[in-house]
């Protein structure tokens, strides 16, 4: 039980961290008129302008149709234009704008300077132990994601094998 108190209060202390870092971030990127939950869309965009919202949303890891109404926001502060795709009328490419590069620029200088005032009391072998329990962290959430997943679909195979024996009695 010791065990589960001590990884529950670890795992309370990473939501107040992360949750504080995006407050900070959130503040800081207002000036630049970006509001929350833009900036990974800047930033996938600035490294890969006119991906395909469906990608878009897979890269940032949001539901397609949140995407969209974050890029109509976007789309009438300026900040990104939706293009159809010339091959495909069906595809709707997104671009950033002037002002979407340099608002991107922005967020990542933003970002920059809250990382180094993050870390700066950090040794480089601090920071280097930091980051692989934080790869540890994410290779078990991804297996455990992967063995949920495998175990759900077992049981609706289960769930309608048995249906259908059921249905035969």
């Amino acid at each position: 039980m010791e065990d589960y108190d001590h990884s529950q209060a670890l795992m309370v202390l990473m939501r107040r961290v992360l949750k504080q870092h995006r407050r900070n971030v959130d503040t800081l990127i207002q000036q630049y008129d970006v509001f929350p939950g833009q900036p990974p869309i800047l930033l996938r965009l600035a490294k890969t302008d006119g991906l395909i919202q469906k990608d878009l949303a897979e890269h940032i890891l949001i539901k397609p149709a949140s995407l969209t109404t974050m890029l109509t926001r976007m789309e009438k502060s300026g900040m990104v234009t939706r293009q159809t795709d010339s091959q495909d009328q069906r595809i709707s490419r997104v671009f950033l704008t002037e002002k979407g590069h340099r608002a991107a620029l922005a967020v990542k200088e933003v970002m920059r300077d809250l990382e180094k005032k993050c870390f700066e009391n950090f040794s480089d072998e601090e920071k280097e132990l930091f980051k692989s329990m934080l790869l540890k962290i994410q290779i078990e959430m991804e297996d455990y994601k992967r063995e949920s997943l495998s175990t759900e679909i077992e049981n609706e195979r289960y769930d309608i094998l048995h249906e259908s024996d059921n249905k035969g009695t």
